[in-house]
């Protein structure tokens, strides 16, 4: 997951190959409210990994639930249907996971105990007053600790004797569908009557009162429907764990890369975009995305537990569509108008101000930053296309929301080339924490940027170029590791660097299983940073990187390097022959006095006796040495910008490339 302060997108040329889309959020918690309340213990096959889930399961095991994970695989076991009597107030703590609020305000009203219930200041913003009026009506106890009508909230016990089951519960429908699922999951834990449950209003989002239907039968609840209007819980109705419970991929989630699949021509031979894990017959409603996209044009076929999306009409065409069975997956609906041939609306959607953020607010502040002229009143949003020469680059504000990250990420395909930021991309991390790696692992980029950093040894530069590229959230590469692991298989192997065995060790550099991880060096997954940091180390890098065929082997690997969304390479060569297109190329220097001091701190602080002196004429001479030698000699390339770090702070010199890399984009300071 990029947990960086903003991530840039570069302009994205094609996509094709295969996803594997995480568990639904909507089905995630669902079962795990579920199988807490249930009798019995519940395996859980494939259940997302997200903040919301990892909230969920937070509250779940401070509520005394046996929780056993093993990979993507958990075991619950449940509380029967109550909790041990008299316990201490429990504060539960839900961030902004409105999937964990709602559903526990209802469940803790009747499953006995006293909780404060709380989140982060937006959850404090999402009404949830109507489903606490429907709560209160049958008797439960539920005290506001701020605002009326808003968390967070404080739930003491209530005698389920006590309970006015004779009348129907009302609840409103047309605010959010969370609030009906929250009763439904909630009330068999009273139901020593039927209790029936009445709609007020018209009920939005009505596919995921299916999922909660659907999953409410497999735990052993059925539930009687008449109509969206009125439900029925059946007496004596009791939970069961099924035993096990598979969760399938997240329908809302595909929407991203079905979207990709009607945008992005397809690359390396391949011409669509495989989505795993859901299909057509999914019990999510947001499944129904695929008629929207459709409806644009995309070509779309299904199998039982996957997709395949390639590029139909082109440019896909404008839709004018009622959104309500779809409100999550609606939004990337509104990023592919931006590519069709007259403007599209999406309606019903008045659920989108109630979100995680005002939704429709948000899409269009940063639908408008990219150029598009953007309508939009309480319910209803309507985009127009952009033509190529009205694209304009932008920095994306994401309001905390994830699906406003993933959607923007699909317009870095624009016909103009111009690049996308996305603001706290770690929003993502509410339910689909690898985004972003997904998206990359399928696109291609008209160019991936790079960032060079060169220099002599012991400027500073690896420091430096590794900490900016976690800093972007790019890829790394220290060349100068290369050398000395090739140096390393060199020694390994028996060999010198010599002409005669230049063959076999270019053989060697070649198959290099190198691997940069967490400023670690692995080497077939053997971690060497230690053996490849010894000064005969640096001497046997030095020796056969001046051997033209292991240059040649190594010059392919390195270029590998450069994956999406960009990298940044350290050394003696990478502006000059390795990447001499590259954005900003960087040529570090410092004293030889300053160098000589900075090594002779780094050795006494590892226990190894050395002296100033001999240090300082060690650098000179490899200095001297890797600047006269005949294959790319150390100088720095015609374009770089000169840094001498002698008397800066490494944050300074980071804060000096940033500031260049800055003047390099077309956005405005982050």
């Amino acid at each position: 997951m990029f947990s960086t302060a903003f991530l840039d997108i570069p302009p994205l040329a094609a996509a094709s190959g295969t996803v594997r889309l995480p568990g639904s959020k909507s089905i995630s918690n669902r079962v795990l409210l579920l199988a807490a309340l249930a009798s019995g213990t519940t395996t859980i096959h494939d259940l997302l990994d997200s903040d919301d889930t990892r909230v969920m399961l937070d509250a779940l095991r401070a509520l005394g639930c046996g929780i056993d994970a093993a990979g993507s695989t958990l075991r619950i076991t449940g509380l029967g249907g109550q909790l041990k009597p008299g316990g201490p107030l429990l504060p539960l703590f839900l961030g902004n996971a409105g999937t964990a609020m709602r559903p526990l305000t209802a469940a803790l009203s009747l499953l006995g105990g006293e909780f404060e219930l709380s989140g982060v200041p937006r959850m404090h913003e999402r009404p949830i007053g109507d489903l606490v009026d429907a709560l209160t009506q049958l008797g439960c106890q539920i005290d506001y600790l701020g605002n009326p009508g808003y968390p967070p909230l404080r739930i003491r016990p209530v005698d389920h004797g006590a309970l006015a089951l004779d009348a129907p519960i009302r609840v409103r429908g047309d605010v959010s569908s969370q609030f009906l699922t929250a009763l439904l999951l909630a009330l068999p834990l009273a139901a020593r009557k039927d209790i029936v449950i009445e709609v007020v209003g018209e009920l939005i989002s009505k596919p995921y009162i299916e999922i909660t239907l659907n999953l409410l039968a497999r735990f052993g609840i059925t539930v009687r429907r008449d109509g969206w209007e009125r439900f029925t819980i059946p007496a004596g109705s009791s939970y069961r764990s099924p035993g096990d419970i598979h969760v399938e991929a997240d329908a809302s989630s595909a929407s991203y890369f079905i979207a990709l699949g009607a945008i992005a021509t397809g690359a390396a031979g391949q011409k669509s975009i495989r989505i795993e894990g859901v299909g057509a017959d999914s019990i999510q409603g947001d499944i129904r995305f695929i008629d929207a996209a459709r409806q644009m044009g995309a070509e779309i076929d299904s199998g039982p537990n996957w997709l395949d999306v390639r590029r139909g009409a082109w440019p896909l065409k404008g839709i004018d569509l009622d959104a309500n069975h779809i409100p999550d997956a609606a939004m990337t609906l509104a990023v592919m108008a931006l590519y069709a041939d007259g403007p599209s609306t999406l309606r019903n959607i008045a659920s989108w101000r109630v979100k995680e953020t005002d939704r429709i607010d948000a899409m269009a502040n940063e639908l408008r930053k990219l150029g598009a002229t953007v309508e939009s009143g309480p319910d209803f949003i309507r985009v127009h296309p952009l033509a190529q020469a009205d694209w304009r680059p932008a920095s994306i504000r994401t309001y905390d929301d994830h699906r406003v990250a993933m959607c923007f990420s699909l317009a870095a395909f624009n016909p103009a080339q111009v690049p996308v930021r996305i603001l706290e991309p770690h929003c993502v991390a509410k339910t689909f924490p690898d985004y972003f790696e997904t998206l990359f692992s399928v696109a291609e980029a008209h160019e991936v940027p790079v960032i060079c950093i060169d220099g002599p040894t012991a400027s500073g530069k690896g420091t430096l170029a590794a900490e900016v590229a976690r800093l972007l959230g790019y890829h790394y590469l220290d060349s100068g590791s290369l050398y000395r692991v090739t140096g390393l298989a060199m020694r390994r192997a028996g060999l010198s660097a010599d002409p005669q065995h230049e063959a076999q060790i270019a053989a060697l550099a070649a198959s290099l299983p190198l691997h940069f991880t967490e400023g670690k060096v692995l080497l077939a997954g053997e971690d060497v940073s230690d053996d490849i940091r010894t000064e005969a180390a640096g001497m046997d890098a030095s020796r056969v990187s001046t051997l033209p065929a292991v240059r040649a082997a190594l010059l392919a690997l390195q270029q590998r390097f450069r994956q999406l969304p960009g990298l940044v390479a350290d050394g003696r060569d990478m502006g000059t022959v390795i990447f001499p297109d590259a954005a900003l190329k960087v040529f570090l220097t410092a004293s030889a006095a300053q160098r000589a001091e900075r090594r002779h701190k780094q050795l006494i602080s590892k226990g190894i006796s050395t002296t100033l002196d001999s240090l300082r004429s060690d650098l000179e001479a490899r200095d001297a040495r890797d600047s006269s030698r005949n294959v790319a000699p150390l100088k720095p390339a015609q374009d770089a910008r000169h840094l001498d770090n002698s008397q800066l702070s490494i944050e300074q010199s980071i804060d000096q490339v940033l500031n260049w890399w800055q003047e390099v984009q077309p956005f405005k300071p982050a």
